[in-house]
């Protein structure tokens, strides 16, 4: 067996005990029972398969959902982190098992910056699970300027250019794996990993494509470390988690498969306003609530 069949086996074994918690989850709540709305049920999926179709291009899929969410008032401003993570789990394994098929990457490397990833996870979701909701409303909207921020770097090309390289040694190993640790402690809070993780790559004198495994591989095993946590604690909004799920499953082979790739400079300047926008929406309700305590 190989080291790349081993990584597949781990997914698919991460995926399956992510499910089961899920679905028993989503069946403890009843969340798509027969009194909901077509019309909501028809934009919990349109949700998930618009957001993860672009996620699966490179536009990612966080910053553009929580925006969605602030836009149609889907979910509970505190419920946001943990909706995310459960909903995007799936299709986002999804995404890695397409990924790390294609581009070829040093097997220790992306083992151990995925492991330092989901172990950033797992630390991560504990803390943001009980945060309250004006601590995540302000990390929200401060998450999601940085979105915006990465993609305005990202449009300009300002990413550092990187090397050549698909592997990394000694110093740089470590400086990855502690790298990824972070930004997947971070990620719970709803900080989308591609950037941050081409960054990283990037700095560290790696080929950028090698960002494309390593962030979809830390991804798909840190989310559902991650998102068991939030479910657990019921930290999550369940109808609209399973609508992310089941519309985003739709949406990932239709990107990698069908469409493959599309001019994405114009519409990420329309996502760049969108996110700002919605940062403003999180921050406001923020400060509102942060009024309202102080009168009370």
């Amino acid at each position: 067996m190989t080291a790349k069949t081993g990584i597949f086996i781990a997914l698919a074994g991460f995926a399956l005990a992510y499910l089961a918690v899920f679905a028993a989850s989503l069946r403890r709540s009843n969340a798509w029972n027969g009194s909901m709305p077509p019309a909501r049920r028809f934009l919990y999926l349109a949700t998930g398969f618009v957001t993860n179709f672009f996620d699966t291009l490179g536009i990612g899929s966080f910053a553009t959902t929580t925006a969605i969410f602030k836009f149609k008032r889907m979910v509970p401003d505190e419920l946001i982190p943990g909706t995310l993570n459960a909903g995007h789990t799936l299709p986002v394994i999804f995404q890695a098992f397409i990924y790390i098929s294609v581009i070829e990457v040093d097997v220790l490397t992306l083992v151990l910056m995925i492991a330092g990833a989901a172990a950033g996870a797992w630390i991560g979701a504990g803390l943001v699970a009980g945060l309250s909701r004006r601590v995540v409303q302000f990390a929200m909207g401060g998450t999601l300027v940085i979105a915006a921020v990465a993609l305005l770097a990202r449009q300009f090309e300002l990413f550092p250019l990187g090397g050549e390289s698909l592997q990394l040694e000694g110093w740089r190993l470590v400086a990855g794996m502690s790298g990824t640790f972070v930004l997947g402690a971070i990620s719970t809070l709803g900080v989308g990993f591609y950037a941050p993780c081409m960054t990283l790559v990037s700095l560290l004198g790696m080929n950028p494509a090698a960002a494309f495994p390593i962030m979809m591989g830390s991804a798909a095993f840190l989310m559902p470390v991650a998102s068991i946590r939030f479910v657990w604690r019921r930290a999550y909004f369940a109808p609209v988690a399973a609508g992310l799920a089941v519309g985003g499953l739709l949406g990932v082979p239709l990107a990698a498969f069908v469409v493959k790739s599309i001019p994405l400079t114009a519409l990420r300047w329309l996502v760049i306003v969108v996110i700002l926008y919605a940062a403003v929406l999180m921050l406001r309700s923020a400060f509102s609530d942060r009024r309202s305590e102080g009168n009370a």
